[in-house]
């Protein structure tokens, strides 16, 4: 039996429709890798376009979604929408700010932070380190297939917060998302923390040697040690670093599954 066409575009179908689109947008313009400002705009709706449709026949069976009668109350369906995928995608933005953050603190230790590059990520200049930290971080996030985790995360939103406005954000999940927000900076720290303590114990000698030989100017002379050091260490410590940034990843990956779970 063929279905009907005229019950497939339904006003409640469409209405669905829309709403899964503009949930999936509000991750998609989001999220990591996907968002950044190189991929043209048209790619990216055509993207949520395509999830959407994918999605559609699950979602529309499992839902018991009453049409809205106005356009004040879609807007507030469809901006409660947007706000869910934002969520998702926001959280895993957090790993990146967090590897640029360590990035800085390496480039501010090490005498490098002067030098500047364009960050493919966010259209603005940054410090080469923090490039550096973030297209590791980046090969971490397509290894474990993260983005593939929050889709899943996407998915299972509809299950748990499922379209209109009887479910309400809970504490429970604020404060998960100011937990990783909070993160940031001690995963930043802790990604760095080997090579600034012997940065720091460094400094802290060459002003010793500065106080015994006060004629000489210790430090002017070891600049460029500071950034050989500086790079023998980043070597030395970039496969613990990237044990480090694959735990950290997963962990944030099943904290956001957890928000949708």
């Amino acid at each position: 039996m063929q279905p009907n066409l005229l019950t497939l575009l339904s006003p409640s179908n469409i209405v669905i429709f829309v709403i899964i689109f503009t949930r999936i947008s509000g991750m998609i313009f989001t999220m990591p890798l996907i968002s950044t400002y190189p991929i043209p705009q048209q790619v990216k709706i055509w993207l949520c376009a395509i999830v959407a449709f994918i999605l559609f026949p699950m979602v529309a069976a499992n839902s018991s979604l009453i049409v809205p009668q106005s356009m004040p109350e879609l807007l507030l369906y469809l901006f409660r929408e947007f706000a869910v995928g934002c969520i998702i995608g926001f959280c895993a933005t957090f790993l990146f700010a967090a590897v640029q953050i360590g990035g800085e603190f390496v480039s501010i230790q090490i005498g490098v932070s002067m030098s500047q590059v364009l960050d493919p990520t966010t259209g603005e200049s940054t410090q080469i380190l923090s490039q550096m930290y973030t297209y590791l971080a980046t090969m971490v996030f397509i290894g474990l297939n993260a983005h593939q985790w929050l889709f899943a995360a996407l998915y299972k939103s509809f299950t748990t917060l499922p379209p209109g406005l009887d479910y309400v954000f809970t504490g429970n999940i604020v404060s998960q998302v100011l937990h990783m927000c909070g993160s940031m900076f001690s995963i930043g720290i802790s990604m760095i923390l080997p090579i600034f303590c012997v940065m720091f114990v460094s400094e802290v000698l060459m002003g010793f040697m500065s106080k015994m030989m006060p004629q000489m100017n210790i430090f002017m002379v070891a600049i460029p040690l500071k950034v050989y050091v500086g790079i023998i260490l980043m070597l030395m410590f970039l496969s613990p670093t990237v044990s480090y940034l694959i735990g950290v990843t997963q962990n944030y990956l099943k904290g956001i599954l957890n928000l949708v779970m």
